[in-house]
């Protein structure tokens, strides 16, 4: 069957199918999603749905942006989900120590700024191993993802670390206009990282290092100094994505805070329209790519599929979205 549709009397087509899968799949899937959701999936359309996605897809969302920055560079961070658990197992330390209780306000700010500062350091390091000392990203930031968590482990003797801190849990549980603050937190971030690529010197560098290292770097630009500041904003971002997670069950478990994020988050890109190869950072792309993964998560276990079967589910997705990136090329 033609996926073309014609004006009467004229060879031009006016609705193809080829054209819309390629240029919009991601809305296209969306779009597939709800419809299937709302017709088979009990109590989606509930507010309380609304927010349980929200929640699960903001942190997808916030590494998935960062994650987009690197892979427009040509890079690639494996690192993301053991920095999230890193971060959040140091808040707890802080706002639980004798200082924290002592200066509860100051045991909070210091619970957020200081494990940023952490992931911020972790991605110096992987900027610095991938841009100055020209190891393979996908090496080089494999030594944090094995690392990385273990360290975290270590801080925390193993064990899950539960606390009631509303201040602090306001970052995972907290309202704006009855949205959960999470899904505020990662438009604005949003909003931040588009401008910034769309708009500054900046931007522009991170899309011609992914397009043409080599050509960047003839032309005088700051290559090295701009590859490693994507690596340190994956990092913070991850970080935060850590904080959120152990603000949401007000505990902070290292053996699974951001486990397997590193596939959500590079799912998310590519969905959403990043290139591997770079020289494409489509920020609102990279949360259209989080909402989706989020949903199929959802759709298969509220419908009583294994968790498992999600995984496959992911595999498919982006097979399917490396497939359409393919088809533009032709």
């Amino acid at each position: 069957m033609s996926t073309q549709s014609y004006v009467s009397g004229s060879s031009q087509p006016i609705f193809n199918w080829k054209k819309v899968l390629k240029n919009h799949g991601g809305l296209v899937a969306l779009v597939v999603i709800l419809g299937f959701n709302i017709l088979v999936t009990p109590n989606f359309l509930q507010l309380q749905t609304l927010f349980v996605n929200i929640s699960q897809v903001a942190t997808i969302a916030i590494v998935a942006m960062g994650m987009t920055l690197v892979i427009a560079t040509g890079g690639i961070d494996l690192s993301v989900g053991a920095i999230m658990a890193l971060a959040g197992a140091i808040a707890p330390l802080i706002f639980q120590s004798e200082f924290g209780q002592m200066y509860p306000a100051l045991g909070v700010a210091l619970a957020i700024g200081f494990p940023l500062l952490v992931a911020m350091a972790c991605g110096l390091f992987n900027g610095v191993l991938v841009s100055v000392l020209k190891v393979q990203p996908i090496i080089a930031t494999l030594i944090l993802f094995i690392s990385g968590r273990g360290i975290a482990q270590v801080l925390t003797n193993g064990n899950l670390q539960t606390f009631k801190n509303p201040n602090f849990s306001y970052l995972g549980t907290g309202k704006i206009l009855g949205l959960p603050f999470q899904g505020w937190l990662a438009i604005a971030i949003a909003c931040v990282l588009f401008w910034i690529i769309s708009r500054t010197i900046f931007g522009r560098y991170v899309l011609a290092i992914g397009g043409n290292e080599r050509a960047a770097t003839l032309s005088g630009g700051p290559v090295r100094r701009v590859k490693i500041a994507v690596y340190i904003i994956c990092g913070a971002l991850s970080g935060l994505a850590g904080l959120i997670v152990v603000a949401i069950n007000s505990a902070s478990d290292a053996a699974r805070n951001g486990d397997l994020m590193e596939l959500d988050a590079i799912a998310a890109a590519v969905v959403g329209g990043a290139l591997l190869q770079g020289g494409r950072a489509p920020i609102f792309g990279a949360i259209l790519g989080a909402v989706i993964i989020q949903l199929v998560k959802y759709t298969l276990l509220a419908n009583g599929v294994e968790d498992e079967v999600a995984l496959i589910a992911k595999a498919l997705i982006i097979v399917a979205a490396v497939y359409i990136q393919q088809a533009r090329k032709e």
